[in-house]
């Protein structure tokens, strides 16, 4: 599905509110893929409200059938960039799947995504679940609610299976941490077995985001991890319960990136830039007046060449709240958050975690030193690009100098206890030290040889 620009750049210009500084693009007729999720809703804004017009672009966004074709959109030039998995510019650049070095200049989002399961799995967690005075589950929900229902299952001969987008997804890491976390083994990847279910107590598999509702009702999974609408589609269409947003597994997660092909963004640097200050633009909009344009973003992402899901589903996350149980509407500010806390900065220390879950399951086989990590970071996320975007935006007086943070090494503070599900403290400039810390999952130098962890 197709959405393109026709209106002349000059005439946007003119009725814009401010006037953008032109650069001298190199290449100014561009095609962006996404997936059909909320999260892509910088790319939509950035359509919609005239940021790729201001900077002279003339952009189509097309929808991709999944993950891997949108990757391979990326790496084979049919496709100029993408909404992608954070995960995705890292594993491609390692070597994991494909092999292409991908770059991000601009992170999409934080937060914004759920764990759902089936109705018949919720009735048997919920005897497990600390109750408050009013009756309703108390949360944060530990997987350690689900692992009797797990053991009953497997007791059973039945194999528990649960979905999760792709394999370098956020999702497929949260959902992996969630059960870590409770004392469920998620399994291992290996060179030579690259289903990640290696000594699993739960098997997890790929599903298609906008599939994992009608998956889970035919009964072929029992729960999956997937952003927004897909979570809130189960609530209402009454088939499963969200038990757990990752704001609640790590607050204020990283979410998706903006990927490009390095050799896009060597070729073409004052269109990477443009491109950028269009999406800062549009992550400023989506966030500005305490959520003030999220009304009018849900209108834009329920339209089919968006997300294409009913505006109330949409709204049910956009708009600052989570329903977990039909009726059981919470109050979830940050559920996606796209500008503040620095949001849209491409990280290092957020390429890091993302690098330490990829080598605690094994799709990186073998240890790295600290070093290499941080190499691997550098390679990948690009804040030189997002902060020369920011630079041309505030000397514009598109944006607040106090918005950005100019004088950052690359790394946040290590993320405190109390913010992460499992209370380990994650410090980015320390990863395998980190790693040592988890007690579930590969530590030093331990491989996976056949069925077995060795070392």
């Amino acid at each position: 599905m197709k959405t393109t620009l026709f209106t002349l750049a000059a005439a946007a210009t003119m009725a814009a509110p401010a006037m953008a500084e032109m650069l001298d693009l190199e290449k100014d007729e561009l095609t962006f893929g996404f997936i059909k999720l909320t999260d892509m809703a910088p790319l939509a804004v950035a359509y919609e409200q005239g940021y790729f017009l201001d900077e002279g672009l003339f952009v189509t966004l097309e929808a991709q059938a999944n993950w891997k074709v949108l990757l391979d959109g990326v790496i084979d030039g049919q496709l100029d960039g993408a909404h992608m998995l954070a995960g995705q510019p890292l594993a491609a650049t390692i070597g994991f799947g494909t092999k292409a070095h991908i770059i991000t200049p601009f992170s999409m989002d934080l937060n914004g995504n759920g764990i759902t399961v089936s109705n018949e799995v919720w009735e048997q967690m919920k005897p497990n679940i600390p109750a408050m005075d009013d009756g309703r589950p108390q949360h944060p929900i530990s997987a350690k609610a689900l692992a009797p229902v797990v053991e009953r299952f497997n007791a059973e001969g039945k194999p528990f299976n649960m979905g999760m987008v792709f394999p370098v997804s956020t999702h497929n890491y949260e959902l992996r941490y969630w059960l870590a976390a409770g004392g469920l083994n998620p399994g291992y990847y290996s060179p030579d077995n690259i289903t990640g279910q290696i000594g699993a107590d739960v098997l997890l598999s790929v599903t298609p985001p906008p599939q994992m509702p009608a998956t889970l009702e035919a009964g072929t999974i029992y729960g999956y991890c997937v952003g927004e609408p897909w979570n809130q589609q189960a609530v209402f269409k009454g088939i499963g319960v969200p038990v757990i947003t990752d704001y609640e597994i790590w607050k204020n997660n990283p979410e998706k990136v903006f990927g490009i092909n390095a050799e896009f963004a060597a070729k073409y640097p004052n269109t990477t830039v443009a491109v950028t200050k269009a999406l800062i633009r549009a992550a400023i909009w989506l966030d500005e007046n305490g959520n003030a344009n999220r009304p009018e973003a849900v209108e834009i992402l329920s339209r089919p060449e968006y997300v294409g899901a009913d505006y109330d589903v949409i709204a049910n996350s956009m708009t600052g709240t989570f329903e977990y149980e039909k009726g059981d509407k919470r109050d979830v500010p940050d559920f996606n958050v796209f500008f503040r806390y620095n949001a849209t900065y491409p990280f290092y220390s957020d390429a890091v975690w993302y690098l330490t879950q990829m080598r605690r399951w094994g799709q990186i086989a073998e240890a790295k030193p600290d070093s290499w990590f941080d190499e691997t970071a550098r390679s990948v996320y690009r804040p030189d690009i997002y902060l020369e975007a920011a630079r041309h935006l505030v000397g514009e007086e598109l944006a607040n100098e106090a918005d950005f943070p100019w004088d950052s090494d690359g790394y946040k503070a290590p993320t405190p206890a109390e913010d992460v599900i499992d209370g380990i403290i994650f410090d980015g400039k320390a990863p395998n030290a980190y790693l040592d810390s988890l007690p579930i999952g590969l530590k030093g130098s331990q491989t996976v040889t056949g069925s077995e962890v060795q070392g």
